[in-house]
């Protein structure tokens, strides 16, 4: 179902009710009694558990596919390690210099699990008609640190920048095809991970991260088809940098004081975060989550362009009582609004 993506974001922030988008999937899981460990590679069991969630949380304003940052590594070749109660990771790099990033090829989408990723998008968007679908992807400063490892990449940066900008070259035109790919499914934008960023200064983040995810956000986006940006570091002297990539909306992480983002960001752009998705979502009490979320909404009263969320991906093993203590606070709040 078609939808104009251009005035959900804005009905997000225009009314006096406050609302919601956790980036959550895992929690689920359970409700379709499968194990994570067969759900990251279904994309069929990832709808099913995306379906069941949504049904539970009428005030969740979109559906969302899972964030899985392993799956645009896998297609590359990587080798992944895969869990019983946790996310996949990545387990080695794939590539350590400019002779082997110049042998990389780079995949066609579809590849490895991007096909079944693709698959809970499409089921998602044709299913869940009462909210829009977002598809999850990772950003290019973030794969490239996979493929060629996180500390290695972080060295390069200042020794090598043509080796890294080689990768990030490569990387980039598989993720503009694969963003391509979620919007030919019917989905009805993407919320697109780059936690990497978060380890860099400003200038850096500019080079390494957003001019190319300026370029992914520019084939994609337009009236039908909304692009969220997620950076759960360190980000607040890197907001003009974020907004550069000509994102709908900024997702920040709990490490940071939302408000201080807040400040920054034009009235009619969207801000989300930022609840802790382990020491509050995983590993809280219903109380504790009751208490937090109260406290983060009167927090930023005023800022109308504050939306409620997590800091980031809340993990397998999530008790969803803590979520549902999530949405009771927010339904609280909107009470007395």
């Amino acid at each position: 179902m078609k939808r104009n993506m251009n005035e959900w974001v804005s009905g997000l922030i225009s009314g006096k009710k406050r609302a919601a988008m956790p980036i959550l999937t895992s929690p689920g899981i359970p409700l379709i009694d499968a194990a994570p460990i067969d759900v990251f590679q279904s994309g069929e069991l990832q709808f099913r558990a995306i379906r069941a969630l949504i049904g539970r949380l009428p005030d969740m304003a979109a559906a969302l596919t899972m964030m899985d940052l392993s799956v645009e590594a896998q297609a590359f070749g990587s080798p992944i390690k895969f869990s019983e109660v946790e996310n996949p990771t990545v387990s080695a790099a794939v590539v350590r210099d400019q002779g082997e990033i110049n042998r990389l090829a780079i995949p066609e989408v579809g590849a490895a699990r991007t096909a079944e990723t693709l698959l809970a998008a499409e089921l998602c968007a044709t299913e869940i008609n009462d909210r829009p679908t977002l598809g999850g992807l990772i950003g290019p400063f973030s794969l490239t640190g996979r493929l060629l490892d996180m500390s290695a990449m972080m060295l390069m940066t200042a020794a090598e920048p043509e080796t890294v900008h080689a990768l990030l070259e490569k990387v980039t035109q598989f993720l503009i095809e694969y963003a391509k790919a979620f919007k030919a499914t019917g989905c009805h934008g993407l919320i697109m991970a780059e936690p990497a960023a978060g380890l860099i200064s400003p200038k850096m983040c500019r080079e390494f991260s957003a001019d190319y995810i300026k370029r992914i956000v520019d084939a994609v986006r337009d009236d039908s088809f909304a692009f969220v940006l997620h950076n759960c570091g360190k980000t607040e002297k890197m907001v003009q940098e974020m907004l550069s990539t000509g994102c709908s909306a900024l997702h920040v992480g709990n490490t940071v004081d939302v408000r201080k983002i807040l400040d920054q960001v034009p009235a009619g752009i969207p801000v989300m975060g930022n609840l802790d998705p382990s020491v509050l979502f995983r590993m809280g009490t219903p109380d504790d989550m009751l208490q937090a979320t109260a406290e983060l909404l009167e927090a930023t009263r005023d800022y109308p362009n504050f939306v409620l969320s997590s800091g980031c991906d809340i993990p397998p093993g999530t008790p969803l009582d803590n979520v549902l203590a999530f949405f009771d606070a927010l339904a609280e709040y909107n009470s007395r609004t």
